[in-house]
């Protein structure tokens, strides 16, 4: 596992692990098969644990787009799944913005470093990672998990908080759960929830 590799030739071990969306599923699996490199586990914005919780995440981020970009997004899923699409990069990248506007509440006006979309290493990644935990392979995890675990969630995050604190809170043995008010998918680009994240996030690295 590549995540391994950074953490035993970059940090002092055990490490407190800090990983947000899907890099909160990655620190959850790399704590679980590797119990004494992480002493704490840090969720931000986590995906669904189970996948009941997941089903209504699309609808609830094409609800908050206009019409117009709702169009825009279905076309470029459309073009996505399409195999004649000669650059699927492009899409996904566009799909991107728009999703991101749909996962935030108020977002700050922050400069953002240029980001590569590999729409083919999405799908190899994703398509594993939803057979973990449509399996219940995911979740099952918890039982290796010896650190202590924090989940730090927006309530308006699309991707329900109740699919991360009601199924952790269910097997793991130390959890600890924060639901940050008028907060999407980012807490530290949110206008009214930046200076709580950081406060949690401080007194949790402490």
């Amino acid at each position: 596992m590549e995540l391994k590799t950074v953490l035993e030739r970059s940090c002092s071990l055990p490490a407190i692990l800090v990983g947000s969306s899907w890099g909160a599923w990655l620190g959850f699996i790399l704590a679980a098969k590797h119990p004494s490199l992480v002493k704490k586990l840090i969720l931000v914005g986590s995906g669904p644990f189970e996948e009941e919780y997941a089903r209504g995440i699309l609808k609830t981020r094409l609800s908050r787009l206009s019409d117009e970009e709702k169009h825009k997004a279905r076309v470029l899923m459309e073009a996505m799944d399409d195999p004649r699409t000669d650059d699927k990069d492009i899409s996904f990248a566009g799909l991107g913005k728009l999703l991101s506007k749909a996962d935030s509440y108020d977002p700050l006006a922050l400069a953002t470093e240029k980001l590569e979309y590999r729409y083919d290493i999405y799908q190899r990644v994703w398509r594993d990672a939803e057979r973990l935990r449509g399996s219940g392979k995911l979740l099952a995890l918890a039982n290796q998990i010896e650190c202590p675990v924090v989940a730090i969630h927006g309530d308006y995050d699309p991707h329900p908080s109740e699919g991360v604190q009601r199924p952790l809170s269910r097997v793991l043995k130390d959890f600890t759960f924060f639901l940050l008010e008028n907060c999407g998918h980012h807490p530290w680009m949110e206008r009214n929830a930046k200076v709580s994240f950081y406060a949690i996030l401080r007194r949790e690295l402490a």
